[in-house]
């Protein structure tokens, strides 16, 4: 944001750009030798939107509960249909495999 402030009220007139972590502010060069500076935001309040890094930092906790419960929906159903599976007759388990495409 800084940048374009500069670039706006000075145009071709900025030797060199910086940016200034401490103040969080973009400090500008110009041609005569003096220094102009922006703020990098429009407004300190002003809310940025999330990143992928940053939501996982605060849901780290219900992501990992989900994937947990995930998993474990996952086991219990391969569970049950390799039990299903084992307690089929020879027969019944060839006409299911045969018929299963026809779904």
């Amino acid at each position: 944001m800084g940048h374009d402030i500069l670039l706006a009220r000075h145009g071709n007139n900025i030797s060199t750009m910086r940016y200034d972590r401490a103040n969080n502010r973009i400090v500008a060069m110009l041609d005569d030798g003096s220094w102009d500076s922006a703020p990098n935001m429009i407004t300190p309040d002003l809310e940025m939107p999330e990143t992928l890094g940053s939501v996982f930092r605060k849901d780290w906790r219900f992501l990992s509960l989900a994937c947990v419960a995930m998993v474990t929906v996952a086991a219990v159903a391969m569970g049950i249909s390799v039990e299903l599976a084992n307690n089929m007759s020879t027969t019944e388990l060839q006409a299911l495999l045969v018929n299963y495409p026809a779904y």
